[in-house]
């Protein structure tokens, strides 16, 4: 990726004494305490409160029509428009906003492990703690990479720095803009840290696939074998959870690219859900979250400095920010080869859905570019409880290019290097939402484990009916009759009723890719109405 100069507003803030640059773990906990900005508990971790945004705000993000971008965007209601006029007038206020504060915060490095790949970025911050969270988040450089470091990417966040819609052009107060020309990230109105790390992905899902490389929202992993293992899946479907195994190396938990030389993970840390955390049942994620690692909206014990997991008075969407290695074993540096096995995961809170099933080359394009989950609450601000959701390509928020880009070129990938794939369900069994229960996370393991080990390749399997998938009749370690949802209910009435409505939920979201192959229009559900 070619050089590019910074803006003479970026050089002239960056050049302030008033800008930390690149501080160390320790010396950001030291000013994030100093600041009050968050409170040092129990693990050693940082938690910090996000205020009135507990999530992403999807509705506020857009992205600056120009010359560069107008004939690559696919422009609608996930990437919105914003001229270049509104862009620049709310960069020179932002701007010229945190050249008033008293101290400012940058980090430099990277997106992208693999080195013939990576993006040279920079965040400036006004917080300290969404500082340490890019820093934890991102790649960190060693002192000759920084010495040489010249950023292509900037982000500069301002979450004190409200909107005005009706002079802005924006939607509220809060914005996420994103100039490929420019190529700046504008973020303001929300303390929630996540829209820094997201609004990098977007970035690298504009970036990588003009130079032939997929990027993929989706954890991946190694096995002692070196098989990889990709695990795609919209927030909280369990990607992260999933892929921290102790007996599979970690790549990464949730942003990947997969290039002519393999898998390589685009950051250098871990986002995970917090919600219901127990060592028990992710030793992987709770052993990771100790000093420098951020706690997001975590309640804690005001004495004792404990976190609370189970508590979800502040949001379900807790989070803990930490970098790859307080994972014990990972891949390091963070590239692997091509995936043996892609498993896309899905929460589905009608309960009908199989556990686990094996897909077709078409099935698989077919569910690629559905995209189905039920989004979760939590994840974006206003979600309450569990909605049907399709998300091309399991992360259509983070695209920028049309999801055929995406999804041709993993056809493509499939193709070349004979991937099995798999559709695992991680929500509800014996019922929908409300009725059923979330489907145990010990049986899903064990799924997973007997499709990556190739023990259900040649399997015994039965056809649903009504969404035409193999679920396979027998998995060691999981119960038969949870393999077949409709052996789970006790109203199997109500149960086909539900599966039928799921299935056309699936037909009507496919009929806006009318330039899909045929093949893979009617590899969708059997039922039709």
């Amino acid at each position: 990726m070619k050089s590019v100069e910074q803006s003479s507003q970026l050089q002239e803030l960056t050049s302030l004494n008033s800008v930390k640059k690149n501080l160390t773990v320790p010396r950001l906990v030291e000013r994030i305490l100093d600041r009050n900005e968050g409170t040092l508990v129990s693990t050693g971790a940082i938690q910090a409160t996000t205020g009135t945004y507990t999530g992403r705000s999807p509705e506020d993000k857009f992205i600056v029509r120009d010359e560069t971008s107008q004939n690559l965007v696919d422009w609608g209601p996930v990437n919105q428009a914003i001229d270049e006029e509104s862009f620049e007038n709310l960069y020179d206020k932002v701007i010229n906003y945190l050249k008033e504060k008293n101290e400012l915060f940058q980090f430099k490095g990277f997106a992208g492990a693999d080195k013939n790949y990576r993006l040279p970025i920079q965040v400036i911050n006004e917080y300290a703690w969404h500082n340490l969270f890019a820093r934890q988040l991102f790649i960190t450089p060693d002192e000759e990479e920084l010495e040489s470091h010249n950023p292509e990417f900037t982000v500069v966040s301002a979450p004190t720095y409200k909107a005005d819609p009706a002079v802005d052009g924006t939607n509220s107060e809060t914005f996420i803009l994103v100039s490929f020309k420019k190529r700046i990230i504008l973020i303001g109105g929300t303390e929630y840290a996540g829209e820094i790390k997201k609004s990098i992905f977007s970035v690298m899902n504009y970036l990588l696939p003009q130079r032939e490389i997929l990027s993929m929202h989706c954890s991946a992993n190694v096995g002692q074998e070196g098989d990889v293992a990709l695990f795609f899946g919209l927030s909280g479907t369990g990607k992260t959870t999933l892929s921290a195994d102790p007996y599979r190396r970690l790549i990464g938990d949730d942003e990947h690219g997969w290039s002519p030389n393999g898998v390589f993970n685009i950051e250098g840390g871990c986002y995970a859900k917090c919600i219901n955390l127990s060592q028990e049942k992710e030793p992987q994620i709770f052993d990771a979250i100790r000093f420098g690692s951020v706690l997001e909206n975590v309640v804690f014990d005001e004495e004792t400095r404990v976190p609370d997991y189970d508590d979800t008075s502040l949001t379900e969407n807790t989070r803990a920010a930490y970098p790859l290695e307080n994972i014990d074993n990972i891949v390091s540096p963070s590239v692997a080869g091509h995936p043996n096995t892609i498993i896309f995961l899905t929460a589905d809170a009608s309960g009908t859905l199989p556990p686990i099933s094996k897909l077709t080359k078409e099935q698989a394009m077919y569910h690629f570019l559905s995209g189905y989950t039920s989004k979760l609450a939590g994840t974006e601000r206003g979600v309450t409880e569990p909605q049907a959701t399709f998300s091309a390509c399991f992360g259509s928020p983070f695209l920028p290019l049309a999801p055929s880009t995406y999804a041709k070129m993993l056809g493509e990938k499939i193709d070349q290097f004979d991937s099995n794939v798999f559709l695992v369900n991680t929500g509800w069994t014996g019922g929908s939402y409300g009725v059923g229960n979330r489907m145990k996370l010990a049986y899903t393991r064990a799924m997973i484990h007997a499709a990556l080990e190739g023990e259900l390749n040649n399997t015994e399997t039965t056809k649903d009916e009504i969404f035409g998938l193999e679920a396979p009749m027998h998995v060691p370690g999981v119960p038969d009759e949870v393999l077949v949802p409709k052996n789970t209910w006790e109203d199997k009435e109500a149960y086909k009723t539900e599966a039928k409505k799921l299935a056309l939920k699936f037909h009507e979201n496919f009929k806006k890719f009318t330039k899909a192959d045929k093949e893979i229009t009617q590899a969708g559900p059997l039922y039709k109405g």
